[in-house]
């Protein structure tokens, strides 16, 4: 993906753990966005609701790394059990 190309399916990317996160908290905790941000940026839209949307390279990286530290924290929760 080059640097000026937006990821417009990141949902269907993310299709498998949808459900079970909450896209609220995470946008909170880990961009500073409301919720309603991310929707947007999943979905592949703007802001103003029209398509052509998405995540920026930067802005990929960051909600991946997110995902990467909610799967250490799952993790590290099991392991407590």
């Amino acid at each position: 993906m080059e640097s000026k190309e937006l990821l417009t399916d990141a949902k269907q990317r993310l299709q498998d753990v949808l459900m079970a996160i909450s896209w609220r908290e995470l946008a909170r905790t880990y961009f500073g966005k409301s919720s309603s941000w991310l929707y947007h940026k999943l979905d592949g839209i703007k802001s103003d609701g029209t398509p052509g949307g998405g995540f920026t390279e930067a802005e990929r990286l960051q909600l991946k790394e997110a995902l990467e530290d909610l799967s250490r924290r799952l993790n590290t929760a099991a392991s407590k059990l």
